[in-house]
């Protein structure tokens, strides 16, 4: 079973920068496309960005473009979110998320929850004015 850690959450003033640590158990991350989520208090969970699992691609939720970077280094089985002035707005719990795929579909990401297989715990992130 893939287990899933976030870590880099805190609390933060608005226009500061966070960077959003995803590190995966195992030696099969390279074959994992991955993906950030976050759920405010009574919102639902929504889609933030994604990656391939080779890195080339990458997609975001408007509200955070050209403000959050999401990466991933497979060398150390950790993925990244990189975000940059923070607003109200972005304050809630953050979760990575992870799907096996081939290597012939190794550049297809996913922004829908219910396509990925396994979560981390999540990490919060509290943005204050």
């Amino acid at each position: 079973q893939v287990q899933l850690v976030e870590s880099g959450g805190g609390l933060v003033q608005a226009g500061d920068s966070l960077r959003l640590s995803c590190a995966a158990s195992g030696s099969a991350f390279s074959s994992y496309t991955m993906g950030w989520f976050r759920q405010a208090p009574g919102n639902e969970r929504e889609f933030v960005a994604a990656i391939s699992r080779d890195g080339g691609n990458t997609a975001y939720t408007d509200s955070v473009k050209g403000r959050f970077t999401i990466s991933r280094d497979n060398a150390k089985n950790t993925m990244y979110l990189q975000m940059n002035s923070l607003q109200l707005e972005d304050t809630a719990v953050y979760y990575c998320a992870g799907k096996g795929v081939p290597a012939y579909r190794r550049s297809v990401f996913y922004i829908k929850g219910a396509d990925y297989g396994f979560w981390g715990q999540g990490t919060q992130v509290t943005v204050s004015s």
